[in-house]
C-alpha cells in the first residue's frame, strides 16, 4: 500500500503542489463509482482524495507572529486539486488533497464527499499512517443528525440536474438515448440510501446497495420510477430523522480533540501553540457569561 499521490509526483505528473505535501498524506483513498461498486467496466477514472498537514505556521501562524485580521501574506493552504492526470496512457486520475484542519470540519459538518472517503471500504485506502488509523477508527463518531439535510440536499440537487440536457459528450449521448441523465440518478439514490443508512445504523456500508444503483447506470430504470422512488424516501427520510437515537449535532469538543491528537503525533508537543484552559478557568468563563444575560 503507497500514496497513488506520491506516485505521482514522483512521475513529475504534478509539478505545482505545494512541497511539504511529498511523502506527508497521512490518509489517502479511491472514491467514486470504484469505492460504490458501482463501476461498469475496468476503464473508470480514479477519484483520489487525501488528508495532508501543513507546515505549523500554517495552521498556527500565531507562532510566527503573524495576526489574523491583521497580518497580509498569512501562509495559507486548505487544499491541493488537479484533475485529468493520466498516468502511462494507463489510467487517469482526479486527485484532491485537503489540510487536515479543512478535512475534519468538512467532515465534521456532514459534508456527503468526505463522510464517503471515512467509510469507503478497506481496499480502496490506498495510504494511510498512525493518524489515519486515528482518523478511521473514529470515524463514527462525526456522524450526527446533520447528515440528514446535508445528504437530502445534495440528493435533491442531483434530481434537478438529472433531467438537465445541457450536457457534452458520452453524457450528452446517453441523456439522448434514455431521456435523463443515468449518473445523477444514481447519485440521487445513493445519497438517500446513505442518509437512511446513517440514520438507522450510525454507520455506513457504501456499497449496500450497489446492485440496484447499477441497473440505474445501465439504464434499467426508468426516470419515473426513480422520481416515484425518491418521493417516497423522502418521506420515509423524515420519519427516520425524528425517530433516530443519532446525536442531533456534532460533538465539536471531541472532533477538536481528535484533530489536536493527530497534530501533536505530528509536530510534538503543541503547548506553545493553543491555550488549553483548566477546569476552573472553564467555569469562571461560563458564570461570567451567565452574569452577562442576567445584567450583573
Amino acid at each position: 500500500m503507497s500514496s497513488i499521490f506520491d506516485k505521482l509526483l514522483e512521475e513529475g505528473l504534478i509539478p505545482s503542489c505545494p512541497r511539504f505535501l511529498k511523502n506527508n498524506i497521512c490518509y489517502e483513498v479511491i472514491t467514486g463509482s470504484v469505492a460504490y461498486g458501482t463501476n461498469l467496466t475496468d476503464k473508470s477514472d480514479f477519484d483520489i482524495v487525501g488528508v495532508g498537514i501543513p507546515t505549523k505556521d500554517v495552521i498556527f501562524p500565531h507562532l510566527s507572529g503573524y495576526i489574523e485580521g491583521f497580518s497580509t501574506n498569512i501562509p495559507k493552504f486548505e487544499q491541493f486539486q488537479q484533475h485529468h492526470i493520466n498516468y502511462k496512457n494507463q489510467k487517469e486520475y482526479d486527485v484532491t488533497i485537503f489540510n487536515i484542519v479543512k478535512y475534519f470540519r468538512l467532515c465534521m459538518d456532514n459534508n456527503p464527499n468526505m463522510i464517503d472517503t471515512l467509510f469507503v471500504p478497506q481496499e480502496c485506502i490506498t495510504q494511510i499512517n498512525h493518524i489515519g488509523q486515528m482518523i478511521r477508527e473514529n470515524r463514527k463518531s462525526f456522524l450526527h443528525k446533520g447528515s440528514y439535510y446535508k445528504f437530502l440536499g445534495y440528493a435533491t440537487s442531483q434530481l434537478h440536474k438529472m433531467s438537465s440536457n445541457k450536457r457534452t459528450g458520452k453524457r450528452k449521448e446517453i441523456h439522448d438515448a434514455h431521456g435523463f441523465d443515468l449518473k445523477f440518478a444514481m447519485h440521487l439514490v445513493r445519497l438517500a440510501n446513505e442518509a437512511e443508512q446513517i440514520l438507522i445504523h450510525h454507520d455506513l456500508d457504501l456499497r449496500q446497495n450497489n446492485e440496484h444503483l447499477k441497473a440505474i447506470r445501465r439504464g434499467d430504470i426508468k426516470e419515473q420510477e426513480i422520481r416515484e422512488w425518491f418521493s417516497e424516501k423522502e418521506k420515509y427520510l423524515q420519519k427516520l430523522y425524528h425517530e433516530s437515537t443519532l446525536r442531533h449535532s456534532p460533538d465539536e469538543d471531541s472532533i477538536k480533540q481528535l484533530l489536536l491528537n493527530c497534530l501533536e503525533h505530528h509536530f510534538g508537543s503543541l503547548d506553545k501553540a493553543i491555550n488549553n484552559p483548566d477546569k476552573y478557568e472553564i467555569a469562571t468563563k461560563e458564570i461570567s457569561k451567565i452574569l452577562s444575560r442576567i445584567g450583573v
